[in-house]
């Protein structure tokens, strides 16, 4: 009886499926965020620690589908909330053309993230901001990203400085989307596309295009 896929070959297999397929040398670079990974998670909680046996598919593949959603021509990125470096140093490895925001008020998280992205060798380093999101500098992004962070409504406040017109946002949600959605929608006129997770049945990914206060 043949062995299941390990959660490396799923991601890569996941991600051609897409249609966004992973490079010999972009996979590398992956894998050396997830050994960066695994060695600080011994000192700061960078991740669940019930989900480091399956960091390929709970964090670098959710990261990665957010991908295919990015516009080509997009130039700069600021992801919200950086943490272990999901989404953002994902997305830094397989858009090397990006300029990568990430924003994180930890220090020992954004030390993390400075060591995993030198480590990775990206084409691009990212742009370390360690401050707390509501008083960072304005990144002028084209993408705003958060994966696990904030509901709805406050992700939209927190990314309205960061965006340049016509900036569109990327948001993983999970289980309650729906609610959040349109909670948010009581504050916010925006147009958003939702797209079904491939690592989760319950969760999405929300694209939200400009928005602007409601009436």
């Amino acid at each position: 009886m043949s062995k299941p896929p390990s959660g490396r070959a799923r991601f890569l297999h996941q991600m051609q499926a897409l249609g966004a397929p992973v490079s010999r040398e972009t996979a590398e670079q992956l894998d050396l965020l997830v050994a960066t990974l695994e060695r600080w998670q011994k000192a700061i909680n960078l991740v669940g620690r019930t989900t480091l046996d399956e960091v390929w598919v709970r964090h670098v593949l959710d990261s990665a589908q957010v991908v295919p959603l990015i516009p080509a021509d997009a130039r700069a990125l600021a992801d919200l909330g950086s943490g272990g470096g999901f989404p953002g140093l994902v997305i830094a490895a397989l858009r090397p053309d990006l300029q990568v925001t990430l924003i994180e008020s930890d220090a020992r998280k954004a030390a993390f993230l400075g060591e995993a992205g030198r480590r990775m060798s990206l084409k691009n380093q990212p742009k370390i901001v360690v401050s707390r999101i509501e008083t960072a500098p304005a990144a002028l992004a084209d993408v705003v990203t958060a994966r696990a962070l904030a509901p709805l409504s406050q992700l939209l406040e927190w990314a309205r400085p960061h965006r340049t017109a016509p900036a569109i946002c990327l948001f993983h949600k999970g289980k309650g989307w729906q609610v959040e959605v349109a909670e948010a929608k009581k504050d916010w006129d925006f147009p958003c596309q939702t797209i079904p997770s491939v690592t989760d049945r319950d969760a999405v990914l929300l694209r939200i295009g400009p928005t602007s206060p409601a009436a």
